[in-house]
């Protein structure tokens, strides 16, 4: 091509070859450099990093499992676990699949409800969900304190809790600063470590399991707690469409994403049954013992004290790789809200070093110390009522979008037509409606006042930007589908 346009030139005066190599010359080596960095460091998550980060924004592991038997018995338990990921772990997976795809930027479900529904569903699915993903966040140091009070009893209770879960978190946003290659690989080894003694204690337990007690539909005298029940369940199940806001740091993520979250679901149900069913069915106890960490005492009950210290170290690499898979999510969400205008420009700001969202990293973390001191049960609890409120907005903006935009490019099409995807979103949504309506009192005004403060936050924004407060970006940059 540089030979044709030379060829054309020289009729008019040409102009002096020194003065064309010379600038030529110097613009290369300035403009190489920061045009080449920038493209190269985001595209780094390939295939079994992101089953990995998958996995731990779902589940780590089967910690955290065991408040379904203390609530239903063993049977309902079991049930649980094989019939809840068919109603809703599937589907929500699905359907990360198909927008994740076709909608491949940073953001995620926020671009989905702002392409389907405008502006003000756009914000208002990113506030609901980042103030629940912060919730959720905050609950993996207190759960990973949770397990460490059982080797050091010193951190049951008082200063030394509260500098532990404190300490802990901001420690654990440091180490997501350095960047999500490091962190997607550091989830695959805390993922295998985590879950080895548990494949080793199911292994040791299959003579002493008795089927009959897996049949067992709760102890007499004890009183069945739904509400935990369901909050237990969908808390260890949910949260499949958290990767999606890291679409735009996926190699190829139009070949990897379905693939990956293929893998994930059944890496994730597998971790969690097999070794409900191996301690049910080999254990004893009184039902009330199934509290957060009894894996760890079942451990010591079937093979001795070794099993149950490394479950217990397992629990807190397990803490450590749900912490950090959730706060990359909650910060790339925050930069992709800025993308699209939702949030000020230097929410996208990025670490000059590690290219990671580091005002995101920082909001996100602020949060989840603040909320950190609450009630376990109440963390959970609030965390699933504002994210029940943003799937219900997600599977109407999934629906929509295939009905407002059918020649979309969706390089993973969920393989059916409309009536059967209706179909597919009311049961999961009949369910969230379920777990809204079991709700206490706290966590109705708790997550009352977080969705009141959502819609002032839309209009707040709206004010900044017509008095020129701050600065936005148009939102023209979101890598988007293109059209078939």
């Amino acid at each position: 091509m540089a030979t044709e346009i030379s060829e054309k030139i020289p009729q008019p005066p040409p102009p002096p070859p020194p003065t064309t190599t010379t600038t030529t010359s110097q613009e290369l080596p300035v403009t190489n450099p920061t045009t080449i960095i920038p493209t190269k460091i985001p595209k780094k998550l390939t295939l079994i990093p992101l089953i990995f980060l998958i996995y731990f924004e779902v589940a780590g592991g089967p910690y955290g499992e065991e408040p379904a038997v203390k609530a239903a018995g063993p049977l309902y338990a079991i049930l649980g676990f094989l019939i809840f990921p068919f109603i809703w772990s599937i589907p929500e997976a699905l359907i990360t699949a198909e927008l994740a795809t076709a909608f491949p930027g940073n953001g995620g479900f926020v671009i989905w409800a702002e392409r389907a529904f405008g502006p003000f569903f756009g914000s208002m699915m990113g506030s609901t969900k980042f103030l629940s993903g912060v919730i959720n966040i905050a609950s993996f140091p207190v759960l990973c304190v949770d397990y460490l009070q059982n080797l050091f009893p010193i951190f049951s209770s008082g200063l030394p809790r509260y500098l532990a879960i404190s300490i802990s978190t901001l420690l654990l946003s440091a180490l997501n600063y350095t960047g999500l290659t490091i962190v997607g690989y550091t989830a695959v080894g805390l993922g295998i470590i985590s879950l080895a003694p548990f494949i080793l204690m199911s292994l040791i337990s299959i003579p002493k399991i008795r089927p009959n007690r897996w049949f067992s539909r709760g102890q007499v005298g004890v009183k069945k707690d739904w509400n935990l029940y369901f909050n237990t369940l969908f808390w260890n199940l949910n949260f499949w469409d958290n990767v999606s806001t890291m679409a735009g740091e996926v190699e190829n993520p139009q070949k990897i994403f379905p693939l990956a979250l293929f893998c994930a679901v059944i890496f994730t149900c597998l971790a969690y049954i097999i070794p409900l069913l191996a301690v049910t069915g080999s254990v004893s106890v009184d039902q009330n013992e199934w509290e957060t960490g009894f894996m760890a005492n079942a451990a010591r009950t079937i093979s001795g004290n070794w099993l149950k210290i490394w479950i217990e170290i397992g629990s807190v690499l397990s803490a450590i790789g749900l912490f950090e898979a959730q706060l990359s999510s909650s910060a790339f969400q925050l930069l992709g809200m800025a993308d699209l205008g939702f949030l000020p420009k230097f929410f996208s700001l990025r670490s000059k070093y590690f290219n990671t969202p580091w005002v995101g990293i920082v909001l996100s973390t602020a949060i989840a110390l603040g909320v950190s001191y609450m009630d376990f049960t109440d963390i959970i609890s609030s965390a699933n009522f504002l994210y029940s409120l943003g799937m219900l907005l997600e599977f109407a903006s999934f629906v929509w979008l295939r009905r407002k935009l059918p020649a979309i490019k969706r390089p993973f099409r969920v393989p059916m037509r409309m009536p059967g995807l209706v179909i597919m979103c009311l049961i999961p949504s009949g369910f969230l409606v379920l777990i809204m309506s079991i709700a206490t009192k706290t966590v109705y005004l708790v997550s009352g006042l977080m969705f009141v403060g959502a819609i002032g936050w839309y209009f707040f924004i709206r004010f900044c930007k017509s008095k020129k407060l701050f600065v936005f970006d148009s939102g023209d940059n979101i890598n988007v589908g293109e059209e078939d």
